[in-house]
């Protein structure tokens, strides 16, 4: 318990050096803590206190700064010392009545000492006291959280952390799970009213709490004669449960620190469970990878393997997201330890929550370094792109917040389509958009948003576009190639400007002399009618063309 590493004013009458000490004044207060010792000669006492101090004095500075007693012993109450002891002699003789009547009323100690005592004795006393009981406390915690690490490896182990929780504590218990909030577990056993009432408390004061993550500091309140402490629990940033300790007396450091602890073990244990459920699920979703290869073309297959809610789901629309996942470091041979599979089952773990929350239903498989989510759209009447840059935003967040690893994140996203007969449509276009990022060097990109860029995936044939390239482009590529000029890549920023000479410059980072010189010999190079409508159509299409499949030649340096 708290109370047996806690050193109290009562205790500190109890120690030798205070033999001859006698209390004036409240007697009620004994029960106070003490967490240090400080001699203190000075008025200024407030930017030296941090509360819960015992405070020895002459009371030299009564006589010298000419400050009245009381003045002086209601600043120690307003700062939360734990009590005063004074030393009686040539500059403070007796206790004054008002100042015993003010301690008396806050139940504040007032210590005397008869005659001249050695401060210093004091103080190394009662520091290395406090340091004792302090290491006593530290060791017994780490036993205890050794025991709660052992624990969650056995059978029940969150029931056997939560037990030795109560029995560490004597506190009642309370573990209340996010998707559940109507049952909780109780440690000890209470009736069921005292269940109902207590839980009702509980659900208020978690609704006063919204938000709270497992990072967060708990969230302590009272009612009644008891105190309560709320901790969630959960990791990579979500909550999936509650612990709340109730407790009949004032919480100290022992009872903050061994629920931390405990909060800990069982967020571990949680953890394991979710990471062997979603792998659980990713081995049965299987199927979800050959509906997208185009290997399952019977509906009915389909709605043996998705179960009861396959109507529902394939009358809804549904987009095909890749998130593709690349270590950032070239010399790993591995993204995490584990492998692929080990980071792919992390991050769906973050991943479909976060989709559910933002109303839609993930099928999730795992393909090398690629999770590929059909994400079937649960809200119609709300707009599927803002709420799917909120899921990748709330993905990038989650992964930087935790340090899950050294990696990016690429996105492709294809457009939606009614009918999971047809995922592979949405999936083709995924992987469409995904193959551009070199291209085109955005983290997320909705094929969509690609323009003409869909019509150039449809020629399949690659010497089409490079006949076409080379026809428009040719010139200046050889240019470029043999003098080591960006001019190709000034005609690139240049019509995607409207022809802006100014926006132009500022994006290549050069001079407008710079840039007239290197469209004269564009001009040189294309004729002197390349931005006539029909051929700046060309030229345009032309660019695209070689992004896709010479992507080295055109990188996107302005963005």
């Amino acid at each position: 318990m708290d109370g047996e590493y806690i050193l109290t004013v009562g205790d500190v009458l109890k120690r030798p050096l205070f033999q001859d000490a006698y209390l004036v004044a409240g007697e009620k207060g004994l029960h106070r803590r003490i967490r240090w010792v400080h001699i203190l000669e000075i008025s200024n006492v407030e930017a030296l206190l941090y509360g819960e101090e015992m405070i020895m004095t002459t009371g030299i500075v009564l006589k010298a700064e000419q400050i009245t007693s009381t003045s002086y012993l209601q600043k120690m109450i307003n700062w939360n010392v734990s009590c005063l002891c004074i030393e009686l002699g040539p500059y403070f003789d007796s206790v004054p009545q008002q100042m015993i009547e003010l301690a008396n009323e806050y139940d504040f100690p007032i210590i005397v000492f008869p005659h001249s005592v050695r401060f210093v004795d004091i103080t190394q006393d009662l520091h290395s006291l406090i340091v004792n009981r302090h290491h006593e406390l530290l060791q017994k915690l780490e036993g205890i959280s050794r025991e709660f690490h052992r624990l969650t490896l056995s059978d029940e182990g969150i029931s056997q952390v939560l037990r030795l929780l109560h029995q560490s504590t004597s506190a009642q218990i309370l573990f209340v799970l996010v998707e559940g909030q109507q049952h909780a577990s109780f440690i000890p056993h209470l009736h069921h009213q005292q269940q109902e009432r207590l839980l009702g408390l509980v659900r208020e004061q978690i609704g006063t709490a919204n938000g709270l993550s497992p990072n967060a500091e708990p969230y302590t309140w009272k009612a009644g004669n008891q105190t309560f402490i709320l901790q969630a629990v959960g990791a990579l940033g979500k909550t999936w449960a509650y612990i709340i300790m109730a407790l009949k007396e004032e919480p100290g450091q022992y009872h903050y620190l061994i629920l931390d602890s405990a909060t800990l073990s069982i967020a571990q244990a949680l953890l394991r469970e979710r990471y062997i459920e979603e792998r659980k699920l990713y081995t049965e979703n299987l199927w979800v990878d050959e509906l997208l290869q185009m290997r399952l073309k019977d509906e009915e297959q389909l709605k043996s393997l998705m179960g009861p809610n396959f109507k529902k789901l394939n009358d809804l629309s549904h987009q095909v997201c890749i998130i593709q996942f690349e270590h950032m470091n070239n010399s790993s041979s591995s993204l995490l330890e584990g492998g692929h599979e080990s980071l792919g089952i992390r991050l769906s773990l973050i991943l479909r929550p976060i989709f559910e929350q933002h109303s839609f239903h993930p099928l999730i498989t795992l393909k090398n370094n690629q999770l590929v989510v059909i994400g079937i759209d649960l809200n119609p009447k709300r707009p599927a792109k803002g709420r799917l840059q909120h899921i990748f935003e709330s993905l990038n967040q989650t992964v930087a917040d935790h340090k899950i690893g050294h990696f990016k994140l690429i996105i492709g996203v294809g457009n939606a389509h009614h009918k999971l007969i047809h995922a592979h449509l949405s999936y083709e276009e995924a992987v469409q958009a995904l193959s551009l990022y070199p291209a085109i060097n955005k983290p997320v990109l909705f094929f969509e948003e690609l323009g003409v860029f869909q019509l150039l995936f449809n020629i399949h044939d690659r010497s089409i576009l490079e006949a076409f390239i080379h026809n428009y482009l040719g010139p200046l590529i050889e240019h470029d190639q043999m003098r080591g000029s960006e001019l190709l890549r000034t005609l690139k920023v240049y019509l995607d400007h409207d022809g802006s000479k100014q926006i132009a410059a500022q994006k290549l980072f050069i001079v407008r002399q710079s840039l007239y010189y290197r469209l004269e010999k564009v001009t040189e190079l294309l004729g002197e009618d390349f931005m006539l409508p029909e051929n700046r159509l060309a030229l345009q299409v032309a660019l695209r063309a070689c992004q896709m499949l010479y992507p080295e030649l055109l990188s996107d340096k302005e963005k």
